[in-house]
């Protein structure tokens, strides 16, 4: 009897001891320029001071916001192996090419194998692993994305970012939304926050837009090429809905898109500018809120 009930409390406190050990975290995925420094999960460089509240457990995921979404996908997929495995469940926030990427990530590698990992990482941003065993895809809640560029920007195929680099030529609408199946989500609800603070030079965008991406992409608005799309106080082009319901004219949002929010007053632009700022902050607020 005594060491039935010795074996009992062993398995008890095994058992208690894994469901300590289980953590949510909040994932921060960096757009175009990059900033913060690779491997680190605790360089927030690129969105502003790292004592702001940003989400349980925050962390953020660097990539060089320079070279191409394949070629830099790895990056994400550490930090999520890292994070989002076992007994561990992420929240994550994108920004612009963030987006992109993460999208990229999951239509491509969230229906495979992921050993799981221990949430304490190396210089590299590469996790040990647990027990060895594995899992089909990742844990996430949801993804909340600030000026999402999944489907592109128009800034990209015009030549307005007149750089050689990799990311600006995946960023051409056409391209960008030919790049992956943006349906396939696994499942994981993409929360859009469309800003709409453009500039005179911002013409190039169609409809409403941020200075850097229009409302076709921040809104997550499916189809082959970018399309224009307004508040419902511009009468020059087609409404952009909130929720998953068809924008005004018809055309649909991809699947598990939900456009969360739209700026009707026009008070946010695109850039953080090293301070949490622009359509960024909106979702910090909304993580902050939200990522328990």
């Amino acid at each position: 009897m005594k060491k039935a009930f010795q074996m009992a409390l062993a398995l008890c406190l095994m058992a208690a001891s894994g469901f300590a050990a289980a953590a949510n975290y909040t994932l921060w995925i960096n757009g175009r320029t990059g900033g913060g420094a690779i491997g680190n999960y605790n360089s927030f460089t690129y969105w502003g001071p790292g004592t702001t509240a940003a989400g349980v457990n925050k962390k953020s995921v660097n990539w060089d916001g320079r070279s191409s979404i394949a070629s830099q996908s790895g990056k994400i997929r550490d930090a999520l192996d890292c994070f989002c495995t076992g007994g561990n469940w992420c929240y994550i926030a994108t920004h612009s090419a963030g987006d992109l990427i993460l999208g990229y990530t999951l239509a491509n590698y969230g229906g495979s194998a992921r050993v799981k990992k221990n949430a304490t990482a190396n210089a590299s941003g590469v996790c040990g692993n647990t027990d060895g065993s594995s899992q089909t895809g990742w844990n996430i809640k949801w993804v909340r994305a600030a000026s999402g560029a999944g489907g592109g920007s128009e800034l990209s195929d015009v030549g307005s970012w007149a750089v050689s680099e990799d990311l600006v030529k995946d960023l051409k609408t056409t391209t960008a939304r030919a790049m992956y199946n943006h349906n396939t989500t696994r499942n994981i609800w993409f929360y859009m926050y469309a800003g709409a603070k453009g500039t005179a030079y911002s013409g190039i965008l169609p409809g409403q837009d941020d200075e850097a991406v229009a409302y076709h992409s921040t809104g997550g608005v499916a189809g082959a090429s970018g399309g224009s799309y307004c508040n419902p106080s511009d009468w020059l082009c087609n409404d952009l809905t909130m929720g998953t319901a068809a924008n005004e004219g018809g055309s649909a949002k991809w699947s598990y898109h939900s456009v969360s929010f739209r700026d009707d007053a026009e008070a946010y632009n695109h850039y953080a500018n090293g301070n949490w700022g622009g359509i960024v902050g909106v979702v910090r607020n909304a993580v902050v809120n939200s990522a328990l």
